[in-house]
């Protein structure tokens, strides 16, 4: 049992009503439960509206911030103490009033080929539909794969997965981690390795949201953070926010721990694939924005600052 000097006796999560942001929300509450068994933990289910907007893409209707806009009014209102978010759909600034109080341990952070008929991207023939909601992932399939059908795909997790078995897709890409924590991984045809598809920062983690002014909760969710994957997801970040990352941009950053390095890997493309800069460094993981930060800038000298200014005027 830990004790939080003046912890309170009740606690509110906000959390999207989807399967799978609520799988999120009650595994932070089982987490608090275990280490505050005299604190009540609530979850106050709400639809966002990011999750009404299913006709547009998210690049199309202002991203991602859509998910999160309510959760933080019922904060401000005093409705929640905190929110729980899948980290590759906070925005990269964090507004302000607001802390990232905890990182969780990273689940698989690749991207996942769902299909009935498929084994994997390689064995789709010409013209197969492939159906994703990101940018990122467009531009993937575009560069790979320029004999795909690539459409969007909106919805939560469970109207995706009906739709790919109504026929309407031959095949799905989705991020390995959710199907895993909601125990659909036998769902998954292949999982992409980073080098197919490298993955989107903040992708497989968790992390809690808080008022900037609370420091009881501040301090109540502190043991949730892991270290080792709050580093690599600090240096995704970093990366992403520095070259203006949003939905509007294919952007891709991936770190791990490496012989004790942090390892960053990174790229930015037009969405047809056909333009992209990558790099990778390596560092101290102390420094782990600080390389986020150096690594796009490399990227800017390569030329990524031509291929935002294409994005900008689109």
């Amino acid at each position: 049992m830990n004790s939080v000097p003046s912890a309170p006796s009740r606690v509110v999560i906000a959390s999207r009503e989807s399967r799978l942001a609520l799988w999120q929300a009650q595994h932070v509450r089982g987490r608090l439960t275990e280490l505050y068994p005299q604190t009540t933990v609530e979850i106050l289910g709400m639809t966002t509206r990011g999750d009404q907007i299913l006709d547009r893409p998210l690049s199309a209707i202002g991203g991602k911030g859509l998910f999160i806009k309510e959760l933080e009014v019922a904060m401000l209102a005093g409705r929640a103490d905190l929110a729980v978010h899948s980290m590759k759909d906070l925005p990269m600034e964090v507004p302000a009033g607001f802390v990232l109080a905890a990182i969780s341990a990273r689940e698989n952070p690749c991207d996942a080929f769902v299909s009935n008929r498929f084994a994997g991207l390689d064995e789709l023939p010409a013209g197969a539909v492939v159906g994703t909601s990101s940018l990122r992932r467009e531009a993937t399939l575009c560069a790979g794969y320029p004999h795909l059908s690539v459409r969007s795909l909106r919805g939560n997790l469970d109207t995706r997965l009906r739709k790919l078995d109504a026929g309407e897709y031959d095949a799905i890409i989705l991020a390995a981690a959710g199907l895993i924590r909601l125990g659909l991984a036998k769902r998954i045809a292949a999982v992409l390795t980073p080098e197919q598809s490298l993955p989107a920062p903040g992708q497989g983690v968790l992390g809690i949201e808080v008022p900037a002014e609370r420091a009881d909760v501040i301090a109540l969710v502190a043991p949730l953070n892991d270290a080792d994957s709050a580093h690599c997801v600090r240096a995704e970040r970093a990366f992403s926010r520095a070259l203006g990352g949003s939905c509007q941009l294919p952007l891709a950053a991936h770190a791990v721990l490496d012989n004790g390095l942090l390892w960053l890997r990174g790229w930015i493309a037009t969405p047809d694939g056909r333009q992209r800069v990558s790099g990778e460094l390596r560092g101290s993981p102390v420094d782990d924005e600080a390389l986020g930060c150096l690594l796009a800038q490399r990227l800017r000298e390569q030329g990524a600052d031509a291929i935002i200014a294409v994005l900008a005027a689109d």
